[in-house]
C-alpha cells in the first residue's frame, strides 16, 4: 500500500480547513508552498514542511 503525504492546514492555522493528501511527495509539497504563500503570506522550505508540517499516512 502506498505511503500518502498530507497537510492538515487547521494544525498549523487554526482559521483553516485546508488539508492536502498525495502519494507524490513532491505535489504535496508543491501544493502546500503555493497554499502558504496564497493564504497565509508564509514562506516553507521543503525541509520545514517536511519536519514541521507534512505527515506521512
Amino acid at each position: 500500500m502506498a505511503q500518502a503525504h498530507k497537510l492538515d492546514c487547521e494544525a498549523a492555522q487554526n482559521d483553516c480547513r485546508f488539508i492536502i493528501q498525495s502519494e507524490d511527495e513532491e505535489e504535496a509539497l508543491e501544493l502546500a508552498q503555493r497554499h502558504m504563500q496564497e493564504f497565509h503570506g508564509k514562506d516553507f522550505t521543503d525541509e520545514e514542511l517536511r519536519e514541521g508540517h507534512l505527515q506521512v499516512v
